[in-house]
């Protein structure tokens, strides 16, 4: 106890204000239910008996971003759902955190090089707290994730979150950045390389007979 100690009678805690206030809201997590692909799967068993997320205090999940205080990006973000995400994220209410599960919504993932209709990484769209890798990640790294939230959360020193930096919203150009094996100067020598590259992949997937 310290200096403290002797001063007061039993049942007693001493504490600040701030401290209190980051007690209670790294206690009580309220997650937004809110799922886009793949991912979104071990984040529901996060919630089953086995993995217990109630125990962190964020069992609750909310179907309206007005009562959520996370957000748990779970799955690819395509250009389309982008918007949506920046809306939901507005909607929250401060101090509101973001965790990226999964690789897709942490960079891009496998669709990083021809997935012209993904995001490459979710914080293009929000601010992300906490990036949770894997494809998919188990539920103990989500959790994981969630105990990083609840240190920052312990760690703050105001009374409400800093105001975040509005950052712009990606969009699909119409433009497409081909790899060099599909693209040339020449839209004949082009087409001609695209067309020869698929017909290796279709070749590639055709199942071998026993």
């Amino acid at each position: 106890m310290g200096w403290v100690e002797g001063r007061f009678e039993e049942n007693f805690f001493v504490t600040t204000i701030e401290q209190g206030i980051a007690w209670a809201r790294e206690s009580s997590m309220w997650p937004m239910t809110f799922g886009l692909a793949c991912c979104a799967i071990e984040m529901m068993a996060v919630g089953g008996p086995r993995y217990d997320i109630d125990r962190f205090g964020a069992g609750a999940f909310r179907a309206t971003p007005r009562q959520a205080d996370l957000m748990v990006v779970a799955g690819t973000v395509n250009m389309k759902m982008a918007s949506r995400v920046r809306r939901l994220y507005n909607q929250m209410g401060d101090p509101k955190f973001v965790i990226a599960m999964g690789a897709c919504t942490c960079g891009g993932g496998p669709y990083y090089k021809y997935g012209y209709n993904v995001v490459k990484g979710v914080d293009l769209v929000v601010p992300v707290d906490v990036y949770v890798p894997g494809c998919p990640p188990r539920p103990e790294a989500l959790l994981e994730g969630l105990m990083r939230i609840q240190d920052k959360v312990r760690g703050m020193r105001y009374l409400t979150k800093g105001k975040a930096i509005d950052l712009p919203i990606p969009a699909r150009t119409g433009y497409v950045q081909l790899p060099p094996e599909l693209d040339d100067a020449d839209p004949v020598k082009a087409l001609e390389k695209q067309i020869a590259w698929a017909k290796l992949t279709k070749e590639k997937a055709t199942p071998t007979k026993a």
